[in-house]
């Protein structure tokens, strides 16, 4: 009986994590989709040949940083995704949001010296994983690219 209980309470545990976290996931892509749209007048790229508007420009080197911690119900996915090989998809939507909110950090940065064009973008990234009695963690990326005025 005490097994059956414990097996009940973790699926309960599982389940209450899936929905709470979706929820602040699809929260936090509608304010990302929203301050995206504030930067739509400026021009975003990774190429690394500026054009030929900016050849007078001034250049300065912005930067943007995001860490998205994980929830459990990922952590738990990803476990069994391991099991059993694969591409472990409950981590793309961590990713993209780090992502997202590192380049709009990034542009933040730029709209300060008044930018209206950030090229040569890169990302780095690391995993940060969660203590050894923990299995959370979460995702750190750096976006940075050389921001244009004139």
């Amino acid at each position: 009986m005490e097994s059956l209980f414990s097996i009940v309470f973790a699926a309960i545990l599982i389940l209450v994590s899936l929905v709470v976290g979706h929820i602040i996931e699809a929260l936090h892509f509608r304010k990302l989709a929203q301050q995206e749209r504030e930067f739509e007048y400026m021009l975003v790229t990774n190429l690394k040949t500026f054009p030929p508007q900016a050849a007078h420009a001034g250049a300065v080197i912005v930067v943007g940083e995001a860490v998205i911690a994980t929830d459990y119900f990922k952590v738990f996915a990803a476990g069994l995704r391991n099991l059993f090989g694969g591409e472990m998809k409950s981590f793309i939507t961590l990713q993209n949001r780090a992502r997202r909110q590192a380049t709009l950090r990034m542009l933040e940065d730029a709209k300060r010296y008044g930018a209206k064009a950030v090229w040569n973008i890169r990302y780095e990234t690391a995993t940060i994983q969660g203590q050894e009695n923990q299995k959370a963690g979460g995702v750190e990326i750096i976006a940075y690219g050389t921001a244009l005025v004139w």
